[in-house]
């Protein structure tokens, strides 16, 4: 039998070998043609191409997240059914494409992402010293907007980063801070413990957390002359006409604890967008209208969420919040009569602005920490969890339930 020449192996050999690059051999990615958009392989084949990304993955490969330190240490999207699953977090494709710098803000999306506090009123680090409070001078501050992170250490389910700053408020003061952001990746006991259930076999399931630690690293303490700063977190999610914003609060009089939400932040909330039932706030998330609401100490839950009625996902969103009164920065722009009284969490639905432009559309649902008093070498952590459900309405409908006290007959019914 005459043995196959040098060509016919090589030949075999490069066969093979693209074959194999085609199948995805890195356990994560396949050729992205397989994928189609709005799937996590996707958004994983995109994202890879924009810079190194982190992949957190548990229970079988389902539950899977895209960390990036190169992006501010953001998560950029998360799935809880594969490469083929729904990808819940919101890319902006277009200016992670366009490698173009914006002056103002750069929203390259990410569902769990970290800004800081405050954003409006005479300690805001979002204005210069001295100018008029409108958007022509409001500028995001770098090292949360388009400066990398530095990667501390990697696992299958966690991820350590760190970014050294130095800040100046509108007041003219100056901050020096090391910020630590760790991501996890939960597994099943940890999800059921933190949000007090139990996960049906039936339902495919994400988990994760941001550990944020704020430290000041500075010569001066930041005291309530000098303003301080807060650890802001963000969940950017796409909008539709499906989805509704689900928030629990605490009852109780007006006169006694004040308003339910602060509702004006861009405009006052009109009621085609907010509805109020019992302990619970619905508010549409449809990218349409420009528009944020938030809660402050005396009314706010430490959970809140959302439920996509026409994709069947249900959004857990849970975070700290201190057993005793704690100060809050003021987010408003103005200047503020009282601005260490601020909202806990926040809702937002995008929209267009006045020129018409928008940067969405996407919603987001956001948690602070308590205004960080920090002597020198103190620090301040903030805990913010997302969860995603996916599975039979009836068995999402019993989570909804028992972590938001509300049906989803009830959601899908508040319009």
């Amino acid at each position: 039998m005459k043995k196959p020449g040098i060509y016919y192996v090589f030949g075999l050999m490069l066969v093979m070998t693209v074959l194999f690059s085609c199948s995805g051999g890195n356990g994560h990615k396949k050729d992205e043609l397989t994928f189609e958009k709005g799937t996590f392989g996707y958004d994983l084949n995109f994202l890879e191409k924009q810079g190194d990304m982190i992949v957190l993955s548990g229970n079988e490969d389902k539950a899977q997240v895209i960390v990036s330190p190169r992006y501010q240490g953001k998560v950029f999207t998360s799935t809880a059914e594969g490469l083929e699953g729904k990808s819940f977090g919101w890319i902006n494709y277009n200016l992670l494409e366009s490698d173009t710098i914006l002056d103002h803000m750069n929203g390259y999306g990410g569902e769990d992402r970290l800004w800081i506090g405050p954003e409006g009123g005479q300690f805001s680090v979002f204005f210069k010293p001295g100018g008029e409070m409108n958007y022509a001078n409001w500028f995001t501050p770098a090292p949360v907007d388009t400066e990398p992170w530095e990667l501390i250490s990697k696992s299958q389910s966690k991820v350590e980063m760190q970014k050294e700053m130095t800040l100046k408020n509108y007041s003219g003061s100056e901050f020096s801070l090391l910020i630590n952001r760790n991501i996890n990746l939960f597994d099943t006991e940890k999800v059921n413990d933190l949000l007090g259930i139990k996960i049906p076999g039936n339902v495919n399931w994400v988990g994760y957390g941001s550990e944020n630690i704020m430290t000041n690293t500075g010569d001066n303490a930041w005291t309530r002359e000098t303003g301080t700063l807060s650890i802001w977190m963000l969940n950017m999610f796409s909008p539709s006409d499906h989805i509704t914003v689900v928030i629990p609060f605490r009852e109780g009089d007006e006169k006694d604890i004040g308003p339910i939400a602060t509702t004006n932040y861009f405009g006052e909330i009109t009621p085609e967008r907010i509805k109020y039932s019992n302990d619970v706030i619905f508010f549409r998330v449809d990218g349409n209208k420009r528009r944020k609401l938030g809660l402050s100490q005396n009314r706010v839950k430490p959970v809140a969420g959302s439920y996509d009625a026409e994709n069947r996902v249900l959004t857990i969103v849970k975070y700290s919040v201190p057993e005793r009164d704690a100060d809050y920065v003021n987010q408003l722009w103005p200047w503020q009569e009282n601005p260490f009284i601020g909202d806990v969490m926040n809702a937002y639905n995008d929209g267009p602005l006045e020129d018409g432009s928008q940067m969405g559309p996407f919603y987001e649902i956001e948690s602070s920490s308590p205004a960080a008093f920090l002597e020198k070498g103190e620090n301040i952590t903030h805990h913010h969890m997302v969860f995603h459900f996916t599975g039979p309405e009836d068995l999402l409908n019993r989570l909804s339930s028992d972590i938001l006290g509300v049906t989803l007959d009830e959601i899908k019914q508040a319009w």
